[in-house]
């Protein structure tokens, strides 16, 4: 069961827009860590970066927590990402986030998702060239 602060997190995600990024962002401590696959950065403003240029680089993203839990100052959520690409397609990506509190809000923030099978796998050249490797380095299974 999840703790209030993290309820107020969660539903922060879930309603996530421009502009509310800056509530998003006060719960957040000043020198708060953020790391995921492409980014690892320190502090309340480097992290409005990451999710600025994420508004600025995708179509209608929004965020579904499907799983949320904590304990102490811990709390671990499982999400999907939704967004439209250009040509007008739907993706999502899977992923789950490490956070700790602290007395000024969440002090780390961490992101776990596989850039290979959630975001390259879905573009179409690359798409192909991950799909075929991914089947050349699978063991066997028994028929």
């Amino acid at each position: 069961m999840p703790d209030a602060r993290t309820r107020r997190l969660v539903d922060a995600y879930t309603r996530l827009t421009r502009d509310s990024l800056p509530a998003l962002l006060a719960l957040y401590d000043e020198t708060a860590a953020f790391k995921d696959p492409f980014n690892d950065v320190r502090g309340r403003r480097a992290i409005g970066r990451i999710f600025e240029q994420m508004f600025d680089e995708l179509v209608d993203p929004r965020f579904v927590v499907q799983v949320a839990a904590s304990e102490g100052d811990e709390a671990f959520l499982t999400w999907e990402l939704h967004f439209v690409r250009a040509c007008g397609d739907v993706l999502k990506i899977r992923g789950a986030t490490h956070l700790r509190h602290g007395p000024g809000g969440v002090v780390l923030h961490r992101d776990y998702w596989d850039a290979a099978e959630e975001l390259y796998a879905q573009l179409p050249l690359l798409g192909v060239l991950m799909r075929a490797l991914r089947r050349r380095l699978a063991t066997p299974q028994p028929a």
